[in-house]
């Protein structure tokens, strides 16, 4: 379960390697900003929390595990730190009105029909709880398996996978017209 390369890199920045801690940010900042943002669905707040995501890996790196993946903790520190915002925020619904749109270079109408898709799909999102949206997100958006959703939010992956048929079946609910 060691991923060689990003412990490999870790351990370069626990000895004072600076640019092994970029090339970190530079692999997972995407990634991380996916997550918080597929969770909080406001792209300033996503901004914030990558940053202060590899903020947290930088204090933290000495807690790091290497027996479990890289990747899964430095996840589980994104979803806990979006959950976190959410709190302190009082706003479970955490959603600005941005909808990501279609592929520019498709047709006018695809591009209405992909449009109006996401507007649907953003709405629905909207009235859902933090933590379906969380599942959704990191299984969907994010496209982790259920190990490492599992391994990023502390559950057992049978229970990732009960929340995650629990929330698309409410997602379906608030979908009809899809």
């Amino acid at each position: 379960m060691i991923d060689g390369t990003d412990h490999a890199l870790l351990e370069r920045f626990r000895r004072g390697d600076a640019a092994a801690f970029r090339e970190l940010v530079a692999r997972y900042q995407r990634p991380v900003y996916n997550a918080a943002f597929g969770i909080l669905r406001n792209a300033d707040d996503a901004r914030d929390i990558a940053q202060t995501v590899f903020l947290r890996v930088a204090e933290r790196a000495d807690d790091y595990d290497p027996s479990h993946k890289f990747f899964s903790w430095i996840y589980r520190i994104a979803v806990n730190e979006s959950l976190n915002l959410v709190r302190r925020s009082g706003r479970e619904e955490g959603l600005d009105e941005d909808v990501e749109i279609s592929d520019a270079t498709a047709g006018p109408e695809r591009q209405f029909e992909d449009d109006e898709r996401a507007r649907l799909l953003h709405k629905a999102l909207k009235k859902m709880s933090v933590a379906d949206r969380t599942v959704i997100a990191l299984r969907h958006f994010s496209e982790l398996s259920y190990q490492e959703i599992a391994e990023a939010t502390g559950v057992d992956e049978k229970t990732v996978k009960s929340r995650l048929f629990e929330a698309r079946q409410r997602l379906r609910a608030l979908l009809p017209e899809l």
